[in-house]
């Protein structure tokens, strides 16, 4: 099957990039502190196992923040995280999703333009449905990306596409530096089904992810391969290979 392929669609964060997310800042909104903001935000992500969660517990840790245990936790794949700690109900995750119909104050407007300019991510925390806090956070392309990519050209493959949940200004950032042929951006989970289903019409497709937002797409592809380093088990499970 992957002797046959020849479009493959590939992740970003932990696939393209290294995997390894640094925090790099955190802003809260005027009036808030932020250091109690942090710590709500990265008490629930202690429960997450989104490859940007750990980059956020270990900067409270370095901090030396004392962590809470947070309760009644629900994550949406792609979307957040959702629970209750200390008393608050707190979500971390897009600004879309973690304070819903809520108007995108200026500070946070300045974030995403920040993280945009600079090929960032972004992660904003609501705190009992107000939206308060962004994380900053950085996770840099491998360095033998590039390299990769042109490798799969020599070996047949025709088409390239980078399938991502991020915002479209960070996709495009990492999709020239890599030289993908095209970009999809803000994905879901079923987003990226219909990505490979739509593109499994014109040939044999090879998916590659490494987190649980990738499993049902490395499920749907001809040959999914899994980045599998952190032990990623929904996504080893639904991969025919697994790095």
């Amino acid at each position: 099957a992957l002797a046959g392929a020849t479009i493959v669609l590939l992740d970003k964060t932990g696939t393209l990039t290294c995997g390894r997310p640094v925090m790099r800042d955190f802003e809260a909104a005027s009036g808030q502190d932020a250091a109690e903001v942090f710590r709500l935000a990265a008490s629930l992500e202690q429960l997450s196992p989104h490859v940007l969660a750990r980059a956020i517990v270990e900067g409270a840790l370095s901090r030396s923040m004392q962590l809470g245990a947070p309760s009644l936790v629900e994550e949406q794949p792609g979307k957040g995280i959702r629970g209750v700690v200390s008393g608050h109900r707190i979500a971390v995750g897009r600004g879309s999703w973690v304070a819903p119909g809520s108007e995108v104050p200026l500070w946070a407007r300045r974030v995403r333009r920040r993280t945009a300019l600079e090929g960032l991510a972004n992660v904003f925390v609501a705190v009992d449905d107000h939206l308060i806090g962004a994380f900053v956070v950085e996770d840099p392309l491998r360095p033998d990306a590039p390299r990769t990519l042109r490798a799969l050209r020599q070996a047949g493959i025709r088409r390239i596409v980078m399938v991502t949940g991020d915002h479209l200004d960070v996709a495009e950032t990492i999709g020239a530096a890599v030289g993908v042929d095209e970009i999809l951006a803000e994905c879901s989970p079923e987003d990226k089904v219909e990505a490979v289903s739509t593109r499994r019409e014109a040939g044999r497709c090879v998916m590659v992810g490494d987190g649980i937002n990738d499993a049902p797409a490395l499920a749907a592809a001809d040959v999914g391969v899994v980045m599998g380093a952190r032990g990623a088990t929904a996504a080893s499970e639904a991969g025919s290979v697994v790095i």
